[in-house]
């Protein structure tokens, strides 16, 4: 487990529902926004990655996405608009007066960060892990996965994908309700929209991950992207040292 220091700070966000984001290191901004039932300590702080980053000379900013972490988790479907968590990250980034920064995600982060991207922020450098294309461009399907979890607790069988993201669930005391919202939230991104991102592009995941489709071609169709696989699955890859280090690489070169 790694030591490294924050310091918590907290804002409303474009409809007034309050974000907590996290911060440590001194040097260029990195916005680096965490996956979903998780939240920015179990994502980066925890097995290290968040350090390795700051250690290439970095400012790292992580959000806790709304409905997670030490965020505002309303149950109110209002609070779950369109691309709200890319309204999140864009009222952060206008929060913080950003205008030279780079952009970071894993898993449902990593979706995030691509449509901030789609949607007009410009960050000079761009990390999508853990993520595939078929994650961006028909997001239904995971949406519909998740769904299931979430309104069976209780019920899955051992060993299953459902029940070791339930289990994964509990680790982080998720909200149930708060995050069915965030499935609304879910906007698909189109191929073309994922060609015109011109952005240098780290696609990042692990080799046995293929829960949100193809890491390999969502490099292939960015136009400016390296690929790097690292060890492990969905979930155990964002615990392993190389993720992190694979993302303070490419930053930092």
């Amino acid at each position: 487990m790694a030591d490294f220091p924050t310091e918590t700070h907290r804002f409303e966000s474009f409809d007034g529902t309050e974000i907590a984001w996290h911060e440590g290191g001194e040097g260029r901004p990195l916005l680096l926004i965490h996956g979903y039932f998780s939240d920015a300590y179990t994502n980066w702080i925890r097995y290290g990655q968040a350090a390795k980053i700051s250690a290439r000379g970095y400012r790292v900013i992580m959000p806790d996405l709304r409905a997670h972490g030490q965020s505002a988790r309303p149950h109110d479907p209002a609070a779950y608009p369109a691309d709200a968590l890319a309204q999140d990250g864009e009222a952060l980034v206008r929060h913080l007066g950003l205008s030279d920064y780079d952009l970071a995600g894993y898993s449902l982060g990593g979706r995030t960060a691509v449509r901030m991207v789609a949607r007009g922020a410009a960050p000079k450098k761009l990390v999508v892990a853990g993520m595939g294309l078929e994650g961006l461009t028909g997001t239904s399907g995971r949406a519909d996965h998740f769904r299931n979890i979430l309104t069976n607790l209780g019920k899955h069988e051992r060993g299953t994908p459902e029940w070791l993201a339930e289990a994964f669930l509990k680790t982080t005391k998720g909200d149930p309700i708060a995050l069915l919202g965030i499935l609304d939230t879910f906007v698909d991104t189109s191929r073309e929209e994922i060609a015109a991102i011109r952005q240098p592009t780290l696609v990042v995941a692990g080799e046995e991950d293929s829960d949100n489709g193809s890491h390999a071609a969502l490099a292939d169709l960015l136009p400016n992207a390296t690929l790097r696989e690292v060890p492990g699955g969905h979930m155990s890859a964002v615990t392993k040292p190389e993720l992190g280090q694979a993302i303070a690489d490419f930053l930092g070169a």
